[in-house]
């Protein structure tokens, strides 16, 4: 229990608030469009008016909040402000991801619900009180709210489908300019309410006309004799600019300073073709500092003008330059390998290197690295990345004997399907092999390396070489295991060393291993220790 409330207590407060606030908006607003102001519109519409304005209500609220979770450098000034204070609430600015999903998926809930909008429009009417004058289908297609509705729910249909996992992993160039869609959708909805289709009593005639007495006496409203005249009607005044327009300033403030950003020059000092079609690119820019595990956005404008995408950060703060590795695995990539002269088999000049644009640093997860005695880190594949910048900073830290180290102990784990893939990071463990034996800091550093789809009987050709010095594979002094990982056991071994310890589970994987991972975080609490959960979610 004492793990779950330590990983999850603070997620599960907020998305319970987050829920709490759409049912009290729902039921406040339904509750709303039942009062004696809006009688003569439900003669006409029915129960749809308030399951339309309800949902409404709760939509403004949420199209609030789904700009915030991809405002980066906010969220990345927020985390360095309350990580001082609470460690805990900086973490969950690492699930912002997470939420903008949740929040999109309850917009797309409510949109469907708003549907009724449609429903009321081309239905016959229920009532002798209701005389329509035009055909539903061309109200909806020449007044302010027809038109935007129609093209906001298009927009929402097109943003959701395309950022389906399938679509993303293999056309992410259509999930980019399609989810560019919100800027329509946006201005759409704000636009939405001006038309003031939905119209209710005034308050003046309320006065004169009291629906409870005069409701059934319609036919005779405004003749010589009756005390019931016509009543009035007016909509309410837009509303949704008031929810979104906070929002929408920081997002363009946001894209502002991502602008600013991009323009300030970087020189790529350095280009290395690692094995397995992996880039990496050393690079400077003036004024760029960096934490360990953060990462950038980057574009090439000889590649594409529009696409930025995000690489972690391989290099440590304590060096002269800042790199990333990128695996070659999309047309993008591709791109920017050849441009880089990754095809050719001559040496790159500098000056036919291409432009590149930089936005961040960005905080992630991994910057709490060093806030923890003993720290877990699991990468899997190319997701070794942030893990290499804080095993780099370790070092410098120990060789600059800084006494402010509070890690005391790393395990790392790294998972590959091949063994190309441990090609360009296997130079950096041998050098930290060999310094830190050098130092007498040999159990300062564990580390595992699995092949995972290899099996031992699959191995068996090495078991020559097994009683050699080095590994056959990657040439560290650690054996490389076949398989993965039996992760209760490594949890409980690490729980029974360090007891009454947290410890800090760090990893950059897949959604699979996310989930084993966090699910042995919550059930070990050997002598006491507690494993927190941290994911690299961008």
């Amino acid at each position: 229990m004492g793990n779950f409330a330590a990983n999850e207590g603070l997620s599960v407060f907020v998305i319970l608030v987050w829920l709490g606030i759409n049912a009290y908006l729902f039921v406040q607003f339904y509750m709303n469009f039942l009062t004696e102001r809006w009688f003569y519109t439900r003669v006409l519409l029915g129960d749809a008016l308030s399951w339309a304005r309800a949902p409404a209500a709760c939509l403004n609220f949420n199209c609030m909040l789904i700009l915030l979770p991809v405002c980066r450098n906010l969220l990345s000034f927020l985390r360095g402000s309350i990580q001082c204070c609470s460690r805990t609430a900086a973490r969950q600015l690492d699930r912002n991801i997470t939420f903008h999903k949740l929040v999109a998926y309850m917009i797309a809930f409510h949109t469907g619900t708003l549907l009724t909008h449609l429903v009321c429009f081309t239905l016959p009417p229920k009532h002798s009180l209701h005389t329509p004058s035009e055909n539903p289908t061309i109200v909806m297609f020449t007044t302010i709210a027809g038109l935007t509705g129609v093209v906001i729910t298009l927009a929402l249909i097109l943003i959701i489908t395309s950022s389906m996992e399938v679509i993303r992993r293999s056309y992410f160039e259509v999930f980019w300019y399609t989810h560019h869609l919100f800027i329509i959708f946006f201005i759409g909805l704000v636009f939405h309410g001006f038309g003031r289709i939905v119209r209710g009593q005034t308050a003046t005639s309320l006065l004169e006309n009291k629906p409870s007495q005069c409701a059934d006496q319609f036919e005779s409203w405004g003749k010589n004799g009756t005390f019931c005249p016509k009543p009035e009607f007016a909509g309410n005044p837009p509303m949704t600019w008031k929810w979104v327009v906070g929002p929408m300033i920081l997002y363009v403030c946001e894209r502002l300073v991502r602008f600013y950003r991009s323009q300030q020059k970087v020189v790529i000092t350095k280009v290395v073709m690692h094995p397995s079609k992996t880039l990496e690119l050393q690079m400077k820019r003036k004024g760029f500092r960096m934490e360990v595990g953060q990462y950038v956005f980057m574009q090439c404008p000889c590649v594409s003008q529009l696409e930025w995408h995000p690489f972690t950060l391989t290099s440590a703060p304590e060096e002269d330059h800042f790199s990333v590795h990128i695996r070659i695995v999309g047309d993008w990539t591709q791109g920017l390998y050849e441009a880089c002269g990754g095809d050719k088999n001559e040496t790159q000049e500098a000056w036919k290197l291409p432009k590149m644009a930089i936005d961040g640093p960005f905080g992630t997860a991994s910057e709490d690295v060093f806030g923890y005695e003993v720290v877990m880190l699991v990468g899997a594949g190319i997701g070794v990345t942030p893990f290499a910048s804080v095993l780099k900073s370790v070092w410098y830290k120990h060789i600059q004997e800084n006494q402010n180290v509070f890690t005391k102990k790393i395990y790392f784990y790294w998972l590959c399907p091949e063994t190309q893939a441990f090609e360009w990071f296997a130079d950096l463990l041998q050098s930290l092999e060999g310094q830190m034996t050098e130092k007498g800091m040999v159990d300062f550093l564990s580390y595992n390396i699995y092949l995972t789809r290899w099996k031992e009987t699959e191995a068996a050709h090495f078991r020559v070489h097994h009683e050699a010095e080095n590994d056959p594979i990657t040439g560290l002094k650690q054996k490389t295991l076949y398989g993965k990982p039996n992760w209760d056991n490594e949890f409980t071994t690490i729980g029974t060393k360090h007891p009454e310890k947290k410890v800090g589970v760090f990893l950059c994987g897949p959604t699979q291993l996310a989930d084993v991972l966090e699910k042995q975080c919550l059930s070990h609490s050997e002598a006491g220790v507690k494993f927190i959960f941290n994911k690299e979610n961008f």
